[in-house]
């Protein structure tokens, strides 16, 4: 019997974002801070019987979505494994994976066999120079192979996600949005969101609404619907192009009210808002042989602790680490 997660707004929650590790093997500006942080020690990270056996009692409760992620979720010894059972638990319709893309190339059709039809690769520039820039690595042309390998291995659809900072990548709109002129690929455009201690000035901030006018010049951007199981963006296609072209703007434009969303961290700490500092912690019940009553009762905690909104606008900034959360 499912049993909807509602939280004090009537918002329906049915999609559940998961961090399987806070370790990558890039070190993305706009997501490390300067100084390195201590990674989560192996006890502290929640293994894969573990995530399975939430996601089991998270289906009961209504969530039909699960998004896998990091730091770079392809980094865990296992995930191929794990990524298998997952998809073929009963009431999930929808499982995606985002990563930096740069082992896609040798485990491409291992994904395919665990069942990943969608994947939203993080990718910041067509700059050979800037990538190294963006992310401490020489990569740009592995990643980039590896993204055409995976269009041609029918992954669809494939998403391709820029941070948009100023200075830094915004000189490349026109050329990131003119990618679906020619490919199928759905360009997401993200304003940066201050989480975290990685150094990024307000100044650098780039909204949507100057983004869009920048990519206007290109062609008249026509809306497209959302589906039922879309994240936040907002969508529309150039005239005639395969791909789309998507805007998620947490700043500038929210969507607190339509936010369908959890988000397990790698500890097991379960956060209604990616914005916002509050968590419960799933770990610790868990490794105390808590029922899946006890677990049910604090998933209901947290989304009754989702706010009508996050306060950005206020100024603040997020004190967790975005490697930590999982985006």
């Amino acid at each position: 019997m499912i049993c909807n997660l509602i939280d004090n707004h009537n918002r329906h929650l049915n999609y559940l974002r998961i961090s399987i590790t806070d370790r990558c093997n890039l070190r993305c500006m706009y997501c490390m801070p300067n100084d390195r942080l201590p990674k989560l020690e192996h006890r502290e990270i929640l293994t894969y019987e573990e995530i399975l056996r939430l996601v089991n009692i998270a289906v009961k409760l209504g969530i039909t979505k699960v998004r896998i992620t990091g730091g770079e979720p392809l980094v865990r010894r296992g995930v191929y494994g794990f990524l298998e059972r997952l998809t073929a638990i009963p009431g999930i319709r929808d499982v995606s994976l985002t990563t930096n893309g740069l082992l896609l190339g040798q485990h491409m059709a291992r994904l395919k066999e665990a069942g990943i039809k969608r994947l939203n690769i993080s990718l910041d520039t067509l700059d050979r120079d800037k990538y190294n820039l963006i992310t401490g690595y020489d990569h740009f042309d592995r990643v980039w192979e590896n993204i055409i390998a995976a269009w041609r291995a029918g992954f669809a659809p494939l998403k391709l996600n820029m941070v948009v900072l100023k200075g830094v990548n915004d000189d490349e709109l026109e050329k990131f949005a003119a990618l679906s002129l020619r490919y199928p690929f759905h360009v997401r455009f993200i304003e940066y969101m201050p989480i975290g201690m990685a150094g990024i000035d307000p100044s650098q901030h780039v909204l949507t609404p100057e983004i869009m006018r920048r990519v206007g010049v290109l062609g008249r951007l026509e809306p497209v619907a959302n589906g039922r199981q879309d994240g936040p963006a907002r969508r529309f296609r150039l005239p005639g192009a395969p791909g789309e072209i998507g805007f998620i703007s947490a700043l500038s434009h929210h969507f607190c009210e339509t936010c369908n969303r959890l988000r397990l961290t790698a500890s097991g700490k379960l956060r209604a808002c990616l914005l916002s500092d509050e968590q419960i912690d799933l770990r610790e019940p868990l490794r105390k042989g808590c029922s899946d009553r006890d677990i049910i009762r604090l998933f209901r905690l947290c989304v009754q602790s989702k706010k009508a909104a996050h306060r950005l606008a206020e100024n603040m900034r997020i004190k967790s680490q975005m490697s930590k959360i999982g985006g």
